[in-house]
This record gives structure tokens, sequence and C-alpha cells, in this order.
């Protein structure tokens, strides 16, 4: 079987080029070739030797997840469907602003963690991705995108940001699945993604969103510490419990603890705490109250989003003046308070809305998490 180099670091790829009797600098080339200018035919690789070439084809291939589907919502928002195989698919979004281009991408085959307010969660959970599914999303988003706009197609890319040449300059891991369920296979594809030789991204541009698997967060902060958010969605933990099973696990002081110490090696000063706002749920300004009480040690802000709807979700969406009411009393505590503006709601492209093809393999609606020693 053909090695999937999208599946490669380039200290794993380099190894790989060893068994073939090739020097470290073809790895590089190859690296660069794939990444930085997203070619996936080694006869377009022009600076390899002929033998080489022929060597790769034989041996190697370039096997990104296909599209399946692609959405654009009128507000610039791009969402594919990719196949993962067996009536399985994965959803990615990409959200263009003016100064950058930010790609939402998948990490598993649907979610075990069975948020009740999350499409993903409702849609059980098959499996993890291969690096070379996680990395091949930007892969094949960059390379659709630039194929758009050459088109002439009616698609937004950022202006000159500095932070990439390729239309995607941020990467968050926020789209299906929990990351840090998947930790090998997600450390390796944001490693690829940082790598100089390949997206060349800092770590303040790759964000990974977690609903707290703390000793993984543990893990995550002496292997590859990345831009942090960290999915809270209540003041207390009753509440939290409810709405995400994993607290039972990892109740919210174990959780502010791991945040805090993960702030002694990350690229920004801060957390992100993403809020969920449940109308009638979670949106008062007594809870907006104990969660500025909750937070005042961690150095944070606050990211609010207005729950985004789908089937049978058991959850209203509150009011505009519920929203801006919880906002205010955090921007009266002193925290820095934003509400995430709603993207793609047209394509169900929105925060919480993306479900893709799930075979679920779970028979029970049980959370899967694996507590280790500290």
């Amino acid at each position: 079987m053909r090695a999937n180099l999208l599946d490669f670091t380039l200290p794993a790829l380099t190894e790989w080029f060893a068994t073939l009797g090739e020097k470290p600098f073809r790895a590089k080339q190859v690296f660069r070739w794939l990444h930085q200018r997203g070619e996936g035919d080694f006869a377009a690789m022009t600076d390899l030797a002929k033998g080489l070439r022929a060597r790769l084809a034989e041996h190697a291939e370039v096997r990104p997840p296909a599209i399946l589907s692609e959405h654009r919502s009128a507000d610039g928002t791009v969402k594919w469907l990719f196949d993962v195989g067996i009536g399985n698919g994965i959803e990615t979004v990409y959200i263009p602003e003016d100064d950058r281009g930010t790609l939402c991408v998948s990490s598993q085959v649907g979610c075990a963690l069975d948020c009740g307010f999350c499409a993903t969660g409702r849609s059980g959970f098959n499996r993890d991705l291969s690096v070379a599914e996680i990395v091949g999303q930007l892969w094949v988003a960059n390379r659709r995108l630039e194929a758009l706009a050459k088109e002439g197609a009616a698609i937004r890319l950022p202006g000159a940001a500095g932070a990439s040449p390729r239309p995607v300059t941020n990467v968050v891991m926020m789209g299906m699945g929990e990351p840090l369920n998947n930790f090998e296979n997600v450390v390796a594809a944001m490693s690829v993604m940082l790598d100089d030789n390949a997206y060349g991204l800092s770590r303040r541009r790759v964000t990974l969103s977690t609903s707290g698997v703390v000793h993984q967060l543990r893990k995550l902060a002496a292997r590859l510490p990345v831009a942090l958010a960290v999915s809270l969605h209540a003041p207390d933990d009753e509440l939290r419990s409810r709405l995400m099973p994993i607290n039972r696990s990892y109740p919210i002081a174990e959780l502010l603890a791991a945040c805090k110490a993960y702030l002694e090696h990350a690229p920004r000063d801060f957390i992100t705490f993403e809020y969920i706002l449940l109308g009638g749920v979670n949106d008062s300004p007594a809870q907006a109250r104990a969660l500025a009480a909750l937070l005042r040690e961690v150095p944070c802000k606050v990211n609010l989003i207005a729950f985004n709807p789908f089937p049978d979700s058991g959850f209203e969406r509150p009011s505009p003046e519920a929203v801006a009411r919880f906002r205010d009393v955090l921007l009266d505590a002193g925290y820095v308070a934003t509400v995430r503006r709603t993207r793609g709601d047209d394509i169900d492209a929105a925060c919480g809305q993306l479900a893709g093809q799930v075979v679920n393999r779970m028979r029970k609606r049980t959370v899967r998490i694996h507590r280790e020693a500290a």
C-alpha cells in the first residue's frame, strides 16, 4: 500500500525518505511542494530528480479527503462535507474576514461527549481522524479557495495579513469532535500547520478548543501549547454537568486550575472561555455575575455565542436583549467580553450546527473519558 504523504510530519517524512535511501533535504523539498505550494502531483515537483519522482509515484501518494459537497453562504462563509469512508462525512468551515481567513477544522467523525446543545454530539461518534484527514482539510481548503478565486467566483479572501501566503491564515480546532480525545493525531497535524516548511502559522494563529479533558490539556501544555479556547457554558457544576456530561469527570475547579497552569506555556497570556447562551437556561444577569466571580483568578476573555438552533435541540436562542445584558455584566466586572457574530447559519455552518454524516458506533450515549493519573 502506498504511503499517504499527508500523514507525515517533517521528521516522520525524513525517516520515511531514509528507508528509500534518500537524504533528509529531499524530504524537506517534497514537504514544501506538498504544503507550501499545495502540489499533489509528483511529476510537477520539478526540482526533484526524475528517478525520485518515479519512485515516489510507485511508493507514495497524496490522498486528501474528497469533497462530497460545498455550500457557500451569503456572508462569504464556505462549508465542505468531506468523505472519510464507509458512509461517514466530516464538515469543515472557512470564515473570511478582511484581515484573515479562518478554517474551522474537524478532529473526529462525530463526538462522544454528548453535549446537549451541539448537533455534532447528537450525531454520535464513529472514529478519530488520521493526521492526513485533519491536515487534508487545510490542504484542500487552500487549493479550493484559490481555484474559486481564479474562476472569478464570489469568494472572499483575506487581504495582506502577513500570516500566510495561502487563503487560510488561521486554524481553529473547533469543528466536529473533541480534539484532545484524538491527542496524538491532532498534535501531529498542528505541528505540520506550524512548521515553517509547510504552512508556517504561528502558535497564536492555531487555536484548540476543548470541552475540558484535563489530563490531556496538561499533556498539550508540555507538547505543543497553542492558543486555547475552553467550552464552559455554565457558571456552576450543577448546570454544567447537565449541559456537558464531561463535567462529572472534570468539574469546573479542576478545569480552571488546569487552565491557569496552561498559561505558563501558552503563546497568549489569556484563555478564551466560550459560553453558548441558551435562552432561559444560562443567560440571566445573575448567572453572568456568577460567571464573573468564577473566572476572577484566571486571565481570560469571554466569547459569548447566542445558541444556533438545529432540529429537536430542545433549546432556544436567547433574545438580543438577554445577550446584551449578559455581556454588559461581564464588561462592568472588567472582563473582555465579545459576542460572536453568527456566520454561515444559512448553510448550517454556524457554531454548534456541524453534524456531517456519522455512522454512530456508540450503542449507548455514554461519555468516552479515560482519566489518567496526574
